[in-house]
C-alpha cells in the first residue's frame, strides 16, 4: 500500500478528487489525504476557499476524531491551518469543533497535535462566542497545563489563546483559581521572545484584578518584572512588563514593597534614561496609576517624582507629553507634588497649550485645572508664565475636556483680582457664549461657573449680555443636569446686578424659568431662590406683583408701576407692553413718573377719609375718568387726585424712597395696601440711656393720615382687612 500512494501533490483541479478522498474506509488514505491538503492549503488564502467550497471542512471535522492517532493528527493539521480564515472560522463555529479540539488536548496525546489544536483554537478565540464556547467547555485547564510543554509551539498557541480568553472577566477569574502566575512567569525565561511577549500581555490583562496582582507579588513576579527591565537585550519587552508593572503599583503594599527593594528608584532611573517613547509613556502611565490612591502618591512623592515628569514633558513624542501631564494631574492631589511642580512644570504646560495636537492641550489644561484648584500660588504661576491668553484661547478648542477645564483654570485665576480684570481684557465673556451653548454638560457647568466668577464686574456683564450670552445661559436653566442647572443659577444671580441686564434677562424668561424650578422640589436649589430673589429686587415692579411686599432696602425709582396682584404662571407685561393695549375694565396700573413736589401724600390723594364713609369715596369713577381720557390702563401717579389705600401706600414708599426713610410695601386684599415703617420708642420713666429694639409700626394714610398704628394690635388688624 506504501508503494502505491506516494505523497500527493494537488493542483487546484485535483483537490475535488482529494476531498473524496477524506470518505475513504482506508487509514493510509485518509492520512495521505489529509497531509496533501495540509501542504495545499499552506499555500494561501485561496487554496483554503477552495477547500472550503468543496466541503473538505466538515468531512475533516468527523476525522479529528478518528481511532487511528496519524489520522488524527494529519487532519487536526489541517484544521489548524485552516483555521485563520474567516469563513472556515465561521463554519467551524456552526461545527461547535472546540468540545473535540479540547479533548484532543489531553497529555497523552502526539505534541502535533497538541500544536495544532492549540494553534485552531487561538485561531477561533478571536471571536467573542468561541472565547465563551472554549470557557464553558472546559478549556483554560489543558490550555495552561500546556504551558509547560516541552515543545515552544504548543506553549506560544496555548499562551496566546489563553491571552485573548482573559479579555473577558470570567476567564480572568478562572485562570486565577488555576493557577496560571507560575507558568506565565515561568514562560518569561523562555528563549522566544514571542513567548515572553505573549505571557507580559496576558500578566498585563489579568493583574488587573488585585487578587491576581497578589499572587503575582507572592510568586516574586514583581523581581521577574524588574530583571527584564534591567536588561537591555530585554528592550522589546519593557513596554508590556511597565504595563503589568503599572498594574501592581495601584496597590500601596506592592508600591512600598518595591521602594523598599530598591525597585521604584531603578524604575524612575530607567525613565529618565530610555528613549523609548512607548516606554516613558508607560511609565507615566503606570505613575498615573498608582497616583491614584494617597499613600502611594505620598511614596511617589518621597522618590521625586515630579522629576521625572517634568522631564518627560519635554520630550518631543505627544504620546509622552499626554501620558506625563496625565500623571501630574493625578499628583496633584498631594499638596507636596502640587508645590513641586510650580516651578518647572507650569511654565511647560503653558507652553503645551499652544500645541497642534488637541489631545496634548487638552492633557496640558486638564493638569494646569489641578494644580491650580485652591492654589493661589500656582494660579500665579500660570499667570506668570503669560497663560491667560492662551487659556483663553483654548475656549475655542476641538475637545470638550479642553474647554472645560480651560474654563476651569480661568475661574481659579479669577480669585485673585488683578489676573481677573487681565482675563476681562482678553475678552473672556464674549470666548464663553459658545461653551455655554455646547451639547456636552461638562462644558456648560464649567462655562455657567466662569460666567458666575467673571459677572460681578459691570464690564463683563455688558460685553456677555452684547455678545448674545445671556440667551444660552438662561436655556441651561431648563438642564436636567443638576450641576449644570445650579451654575446657570448661580450665573444668573450675579449677573442679575445692574438694569439693563436684569431687563434683558426678564425678557429671556429667566423669572419664569426661575419660579417653574423654584416650585419642583426635585430640581430647586440654594441659588435658584437667590436667582430669582435677586432678579426680583432689579425689577421692583414684577416683585411687588409677584410678592406682594417691597421691603426698605426696595428703593422705587421712576419706571416702577403696580400692575396688581398676578397669579402664578401668568405672563407679567411690561410697560411697554401694557400701553399697546387697548382700553380695559381692569384696574388701573399705577406708574411712578415724576419727581416728588413738596405736599402730603393723603392731601394728593384726596385728603382723610372717615371710616362710616369709606363707601362713598368715589376713587374707582375718578380712575375709570383718568383712563378715558389716557385712552390707556396706564395711568401715571401724578394724574391721581382721589386714591385709596393701594395708591397712597404706592405713593409714601416712592417718597420715603426718596428722602431715605426705610420703609416697606405690602400687598393686602380688597384693594388694600399699607406701609410699614421700624421705630425705637422712647426708654422707659427711669430707665435712662436702656436702647429698646425697634417696633413695627403702620403708617394711616386714609382714616387719620401720619397716625402710627402698632403692628399686631387690633386696630392694625382693622386697617388691614376692615
Amino acid at each position: 500500500m506504501s508503494q502505491i500512494f506516494d505523497p500527493l501533490l494537488i493542483e487546484s483541479k485535483s483537490a475535488a478528487t482529494v476531498v473524496l478522498m477524506l470518505s475513504s474506509p482506508e487509514e493510509e488514505v485518509l492520512a495521505k489525504a489529509c497531509d496533501a491538503l495540509y501542504k495545499f492549503a499552506s499555500k494561501g488564502d485561496e487554496n483554503k476557499m477552495t477547500l472550503l467550497g468543496l466541503g473538505a471542512v466538515e468531512h475533516l471535522y468527523k476525522l479529528i476524531s478518528h481511532e487511528d492517532p496519524i489520522v488524527r493528527r494529519n487532519a487536526i493539521m489541517v484544521f489548524g491551518i485552516m483555521a485563520s480564515n474567516h469563513d472556515v472560522k465561521k463554519l467551524l463555529r456552526e461545527l461547535d469543533v472546540t468540545n473535540s479540539l479540547i479533548s484532543q488536548l489531553a497529555l497523552e496525546e502526539d505534541v502535533v497535535i497538541h500544536e495544532f489544536a492549540t494553534l485552531c483554537l487561538a485561531h477561533m478565540a478571536v471571536e467573542y462566542t468561541m472565547k465563551v464556547q472554549i470557557f464553558e467547555q472546559g478549556g483554560l485547564e489543558p490550555l495552561i497545563r500546556l504551558l509547560s510543554s516541552p515543545d515552544p509551539d504548543v506553549k506560544k498557541n496555548s499562551v496566546e489563546c489563553i491571552y485573548l480568553l482573559v479579555q473577558d472577566f470570567q476567564s480572568r477569574a478562572a485562570v486565577r483559581a488555576l493557577n496560571v502566575i507560575p507558568p506565565l512567569l515561568e514562560l518569561l525565561k523562555s528563549e522566544y521572545p514571542v513567548i515572553q511577549l505573549l505571557a507580559l500581555k496576558t500578566l498585563e490583562v489579568i493583574s488587573k484584578d488585585r487578587e491576581t496582582r497578589i499572587i503575582l507579588g507572592e510568586n516574586k513576579g514583581l523581581d521577574c518584572l524588574l530583571k527584564i527591565l534591567e536588561i537591555n537585550e530585554f528592550s522589546d519587552l519593557h513596554v508590556e512588563a511597565l504595563a503589568v508593572l503599572g498594574n501592581c503599583l495601584e496597590d500601596v503594599c506592592t508600591l512600598q514593597l518595591i521602594q523598599q527593594t530598591g525597585g521604584l528608584k531603578k524604575l524612575l532611573s530607567l525613565v529618565g534614561v530610555s528613549t523609548v517613547p512607548d516606554i516613558q509613556k508607560n511609565a507615566a502611565k503606570a505613575i498615573t496609576k498608582a497616583a491614584y490612591d494617597s499613600e502611594n502618591r505620598k511614596i511617589l512623592n518621597e522618590e521625586e517624582v515630579e522629576k521625572c515628569l517634568i522631564n518627560l514633558l519635554e520630550i518631543d513624542n505627544d504620546g509622552v507629553k499626554i501620558a506625563a501631564a496625565q500623571a501630574i494631574s493625578a499628583m496633584c492631589e498631594n499638596l507636596a507634588s502640587k508645590r513641586a511642580f510650580r516651578l518647572q512644570g507650569i511654565p511647560q504646560l503653558v507652553q503645551l497649550l499652544s500645541s497642534d495636537n488637541e489631545e496634548v492641550k487638552e492633557a496640558a489644561v486638564t493638569a494646569l485645572a489641578s494644580l491650580t484648584a485652591a492654589s493661589p500660588s500656582n494660579a500665579s504661576a500660570v499667570a506668570e508664565a503669560e497663560g491667560i491668553e492662551p487659556l483663553v484661547n483654548t475656549l475655542n478648542a476641538q475637545r470638550d475636556g479642553a474647554i472645560a477645564n480651560a474654563a476651569t483654570v480661568l475661574t481659579n485665576l479669577a480669585t485673585q483680582e488683578p489676573f481677573r480684570i487681565n482675563i476681562q481684557s482678553c475678552g473672556i465673556m464674549s470666548m464663553l457664549v459658545k461653551p455655554l451653548r455646547s451639547t456636552s454638560s461638562q462644558v456648560q457647568s464649567k462655562a455657567a461657573f466662569a460666567v458666575a466668577a467673571f459677572g460681578c464686574d459691570a464690564d463683563a456683564r455688558t460685553e456677555l449680555r452684547n455678545a448674545g450670552g445671556l440667551g444660552p445661559l438662561v436655556e441651561l436653566l431648563y438642564s436636567k443636569d443638576e450641576e449644570v442647572r445650579r451654575n446657570a443659577c448661580w450665573a444668573v444671580m450675579v449677573c442679575a446686578s445692574d438694569e439693563l441686564t436684569v431687563v434683558e434677562l426678564c425678557r429671556l424668561r429667566a423669572l419664569d424659568i426661575l419660579e417653574e424650578i423654584n416650585l419642583s422640589t426635585g430640581r430647586k436649589n440654594n441659588f435658584s431662590e437667590a436667582a430669582l430673589e435677586k432678579l426680583l429686587d432689579n425689577n421692583l415692579s414684577q416683585k411687588y406683583s409677584q410678592m406682594g411686599y417691597l421691603s426698605s432696602s426696595n428703593i422705587i425709582t421712576d419706571g416702577f408701576y403696580d400692575y396688581g396682584q398676578i397669579k402664578p404662571g401668568v405672563k407679567f407685561l411690561s410697560l411697554e407692553e401694557l400701553t399697546m393695549q387697548e382700553l380695559t375694565d381692569r384696574r388701573a396700573v399705577i406708574f411712578i413718573n415724576a419727581k416728588p413736589q413738596e405736599k402730603f401724600v393723603a392731601d394728593k390723594m384726596g385728603g382723610p377719609i372717615e371710616r362710616d364713609k369709606l363707601h362713598d369715596f368715589s376713587w374707582e369713577l375718578h380712575i375709570s375718568e383718568i383712563q378715558f381720557e389716557l385712552k390707556c390702563n396706564v395711568v401715571p401717579i401724578g394724574k391721581v387726585k382721589k386714591g385709596t389705600f393701594y395708591h397712597r401706600a404706592l405713593l409714601f414708599k416712592v417718597i420715603a424712597d426718596r428722602i431715605g426713610i426705610g420703609c416697606s410695601l405690602v400687598r393686602g386684599e380688597y384693594n388694600r395696601a399699607w406701609n410699614e415703617v421700624k421705630l425705637v420708642d422712647d426708654s422707659p420713666q427711669g430707665v435712662a440711656g436702656l436702647l429698646l429694639p425697634p417696633q413695627e409700626y403702620i403708617v394711616d394714610l386714609m382714616f387719620e393720615p401720619g397716625f402710627l398704628i402698632k403692628q399686631g394690635s387690633a386696630e392694625a388688624d382693622q386697617y388691614k382687612h376692615i
